[in-house]
């Protein structure tokens, strides 16, 4: 076990991996803070408390986001990706800054706009995520030896659920205080926060530089050239598969707010702890992992994890005490982290490096993507047949998927890692 922990924390002597970290974990918190707030500025003051609002914010970034992937793709294969990164952690903070003086008061910039600014930047975000999901984990390939693939993804993963934990609770403390809607207080530390994530990358000499090296093909050819290779590899196909129904089905987490107040009847606050119990748990599964990783029977611990996701969100449906929710959203972030690293360590093994953008966008479109069409489509089953109901069907329907994908993909099944090293 000591081997293992070791092993883990050597990837920390590498300084670019460690400013990366930094950078992902700043990133990270801000968005997270961000689009918690935003929610609840929807919720509480746009749409006089009604769930088919929250669904529509996740398809308003949805639908930038896929259009632009494949291209955000072949732009990460073909440029300077570092700089990609810089220019849209840039993007970021300038919409902060809008989100800033919309929101506040004592300026009173752009408060004519209501919650079409809010859904601006929703839109706007989802072009920005395209371009950064097609960039970030290839450029953090770029700077760490394939030898330690899994451990720089289990941190990755980890810095990732630490920032989500902390930007939902700080979203939710601040934004309720004192009973009050104060969302100017949170889009200014927003402001602050991609700041030091811009400094962070700054600080990163590697520039990235893609595999592609000789005439780039034409941009149509580039993108078919990913799309096949994502079809062509059944292992990679399956994994994304698998992780698309998943958060597509299991979308309870956009539901929160409704939930929290209809069902729970109770305030911003514990609203901001429970969105962050998923990551507090995927933090406490890493820590696991990060001692001993699901490598040789990485295929097995996937299609479980999936199938647990599946059944702690049916019996988070059916929470009536937030230390329940609680504990169930936790036990869904837990297990939903053995396959977020699971697939990352078989996206950045089973790549080469002239492909990881256009792979990654296809990821994004997969993954990223289908969180915002799982929270339109958990708002529209919500409204149709109920909350409750809306939220246990897709925990259902998810052990279900995982059944049928085991089925057809032995070869899933059978991963072992250390053989792709």
């Amino acid at each position: 076990m000591s081997l293992y922990k070791a092993e883990s924390l050597q990837i920390f002597k590498i300084k670019e991996f460690r400013l990366f970290i930094m950078a992902r974990f700043f990133l990270t918190l801000a968005i997270q803070m961000q689009f918690a707030t935003i929610a609840l500025q929807v919720y509480h003051e746009f749409s006089n408390k009604n769930e088919f609002m929250l669904g529509l914010i996740g398809l308003t970034e949805a639908i930038p986001a896929i259009i632009t992937a494949l291209y955000s793709g072949y732009i990460s294969d073909h440029y300077p990706r570092r700089k990609i990164i810089l220019a849209g952690i840039f993007a970021l903070l300038l919409a902060a800054i809008f989100l800033y003086l919309n929101s506040e008061p004592l300026i009173g910039l752009f408060h004519g706009l209501g919650v079409a600014a809010l859904f601006t930047v929703v839109f706007l975000f989802g072009i920005i995520r395209a371009f950064l999901g097609a960039c970030m984990h290839p450029f953090m390939s770029q700077i760490v030896p394939r030898t330690l693939y899994t451990h720089s993804a289990t941190w990755n993963s980890t810095s990732w659920h630490i920032g989500a934990i902390l930007g939902p609770v700080v979203a939710g403390i601040v934004y309720g205080y004192n009973n009050g809607y104060h969302a100017n207080w949170c889009h200014f530390t927003e402001i602050f926060l991609f700041g030091l994530a811009l400094l962070f990358i700054l600080r990163i000499k590697n520039p990235g530089l893609p595999g592609n090296v000789g005439p780039r093909e034409p941009v149509m050819q580039s993108m078919r050239m990913g799309l096949k290779f994502v079809f062509k590899h059944q292992l990679i196909l399956g994994a994304l598969s698998l992780d698309l129904f998943a958060v597509l089905l299991g979308g309870a987490v956009a539901m929160l707010p409704a939930f929290t107040d209809k069902v729970l009847h109770l305030g911003p606050q514990e609203y901001g702890w429970l969105r962050t119990s998923p990551a507090i748990g995927a933090v406490a599964m890493a820590l696991i992992m990060a001692v001993r990783p699901p490598s040789k029977k990485a295929g097995i611990a996937m299609l479980w994890s999936v199938t647990a996701f599946g059944i702690f969100t049916v019996l988070f449906a059916f929470s009536t005490t937030f230390w329940m929710a609680f504990a169930m959203l936790f036990l869904t972030g837990a297990f939903d982290n053995v396959s977020v690293v699971v697939r990352h360590s078989i996206l950045q093994l089973s790549t080469p490096d002239n492909m990881r953008g256009r792979v990654s966008a296809i990821n994004n479109i997969f993954i990223g993507s289908s969180n915002e069409i799982g929270a339109f489509e958990s708002g529209t089953t919500a409204r149709l047949f109920g909350l409750v109901p809306s939220i246990a069907l897709g925990g259902i329907l998810t052990v279900l998927v995982v059944l049928g994908i085991g089925k057809r993909n032995p070869q899933l099944k059978e991963l072992d890692l250390t053989k792709l090293q």
